[in-house]
């Protein structure tokens, strides 16, 4: 049994997660591009690969699905803190499956 990669699609990053007295940097939205999945929900527990401008990678997970999914919103956490500059760049989505 081995693990193979399957891209789910796109996706552009909207801004930070905030509240009313902090921001969170290493939590994104990130708005869904791809019209393959019908629900968002479907991507909870995807991982997330963000490219800056520098050659930089970021890896993260998508956690949870933004509001009721109809605007296919998901909020993806990292590890380390994201940098602004990476706030509307493209992100791809993408899961590990068994073959």
């Amino acid at each position: 049994m081995s693990l193979s990669l399957m891209s789910l699609g796109s996706g552009v990053i909207l801004g930070y997660r905030f509240g009313n007295r902090e921001q969170n940097p290493n939590q994104v939205f990130i708005k869904v591009l791809s019209t393959i999945l019908r629900s968002p929900h479907n991507l909870v527990g995807a991982k997330v690969l963000v490219r800056d401008t520098y050659g930089n990678a970021y890896h993260g997970k998508i956690v949870r699905v933004h509001g009721s999914g109809k605007n296919k919103v998901v909020i993806a956490k990292f590890s380390n803190n994201l940098p602004g500059q990476v706030i509307g760049s493209k992100v791809e989505i993408f899961m590990y499956r068994k073959s």
